[in-house]
């Protein structure tokens, strides 16, 4: 079963990319569990589903587009949990992200459960 948790985080990884070169906030925040935490440094830890969309709402009015992953990796946690690393790099910004937190739903979709991220400075 580790094939279909890495390819729902996969998928679910390369639509939330989508949607936030898209400029759509809402649906960024769609990809958290609705108790989500996200820490983001050196920006602070925001908690539940309105609040990291007030983030990425807020990244996106600021022109921050086209972000990309490298160094991609997925580890299984178990059948349901994964755990996504990466660097990535947007319009006038990069950095690291150090562990995303991915859970398998019930209609077999992956959520965010934790994303901890940082910008380098």
């Amino acid at each position: 079963m580790q094939w279909d948790i890495e390819q729902a985080i996969a998928a679910a990884s390369e639509l939330w990319k989508a949607a936030f070169n898209a400029g759509n906030a809402m649906a960024c925040a769609e990809f958290y569990e609705d108790d989500a935490t996200m820490v983001a440094a050196p920006f602070g830890e925001y908690r539940g589903r309105p609040a990291i969309q007030a983030f990425w709402a807020k990244l996106i009015e600021a022109g921050y587009r086209n972000v990309a992953y490298t160094d991609t990796l997925i580890e299984p946690v178990d059948e349901r949990t994964g755990v996504l690393t990466a660097r990535w790099s947007m319009d006038g910004a990069h950095g690291v992200i150090t562990r995303e937190l991915w859970v398998l739903q019930s209609d077999g979709t992956a959520r965010l459960r934790e994303d901890h991220f940082e910008a380098a400075a």
